[in-house]
């Protein structure tokens, strides 16, 4: 696990698919100015921003918290971030249905 936030792993994760820091911010609805931030160790990230790394990284989520600095949490790990989660899977459903 990294002790702070490992940016030039991110940098490189990015560069062999060819994309930017921001599109990584906006893939886990960062402003650009707030994932400067992240790369700088000044602000923390969500398990929900974690989990919009892992998937365009193509890492596992446990990867891009590791890299991410020793207070970043692996999502699915908090219940409570599971359940926010199933809710907003849920409430996605019932639109579906709701238009059907």
């Amino acid at each position: 696990m990294a002790l702070f936030f490992d940016a030039p792993w991110y940098d490189a994760q990015l560069a062999e698919r060819g994309l930017t820091r921001a599109v990584l911010a906006a893939v886990a609805g960062l402003s650009e100015a707030d994932l400067a931030l992240v790369f700088k160790d000044q602000r923390e990230l969500k398990a929900s921003e974690v989990a919009a790394f892992a998937e365009l990284l193509g890492v596992t989520p446990a990867e891009a918290a590791n890299r991410a600095g020793v207070s970043t949490p692996i999502p699915g790990t908090d219940p409570l971030s599971r359940l926010a989660d199933l809710e907003r899977r849920v409430a996605t459903l019932e639109a579906r249905v709701e238009k059907r």
